[in-house]
């Protein structure tokens, strides 16, 4: 936990008053800007609303920006930073499921936790799916566990599979989100007029 965790011994009252409190500002303010709705969440497979792709790549973008910045100030070293061990296999298996899972139930886990909080019965069932899928998940472990070690490629990254600099990359993917914004909106109006009435 970068960096409070790393410079403070929080008590664990301290640690879960953090949690839920930030748990409960983020549930916010996924309800706030309509992620609550699966109707709205899946509007982004019909081109017709893409503020899930927008906010979703403005994060990632923001969170690559914040630790190269903080890297350049000497604040971190990226190469101490834990990252999971790359699997194209796995990570494209479970991306195709994760996004049929997305499209067909209408919520990810967050937006259906944020859902259930305002009374969304189909969050609930949603949410009751997904821990359903998470017991499966437990119950299978050992053989998947073993299949992903066995095709495992080890940690990559971009400069380091490349050999270019974490900041033409960020400086690069900083240009492709304005760009990227520009084409999303030509597309949300392109396709507004296919709006199911309400």
């Amino acid at each position: 936990m970068f960096p409070l965790a790393g410079s403070i011994d929080f008590s664990p009252a301290a640690e879960a008053a953090i949690a839920i409190g930030l748990g409960a500002g983020f549930g916010a303010c996924l309800e706030r800007a309509g992620f609550g709705s699966a109707r709205r969440l899946t509007a982004v497979f019909y081109l017709r609303d893409m503020s899930v792709v927008k906010v979703m790549f403005t994060a990632i973008v923001t969170a690559m920006a914040g630790l190269w910045l903080a890297s350049a100030l000497g604040l971190i070293a990226l190469p101490d930073i834990n990252l999971e061990t790359t699997n194209l296999r796995a990570q494209v298996a479970g991306g195709l499921l994760f996004g049929a899972g997305f499209i067909i139930g209408g919520y990810c886990p967050g937006t259906a936790v944020a859902a259930i909080a305002t009374g969304s019965k189909d969050g609930l069932v949603f949410a009751l799916g997904m821990l359903c899928g998470v017991l499966a998940y437990a119950e299978l472990t050992p053989g998947l566990d073993a299949w992903y070690k066995a095709t495992a490629q080890g940690e990559m990254t971009l400069p380091s599979v490349t050999g270019i600099g974490m900041g033409a990359w960020t400086l690069a993917f900083v240009a492709f989100l304005l760009f990227a914004a520009w084409g999303m909106r030509r597309i949300e109006a392109r396709f507004a007029d296919r709006r199911p009435a309400s």
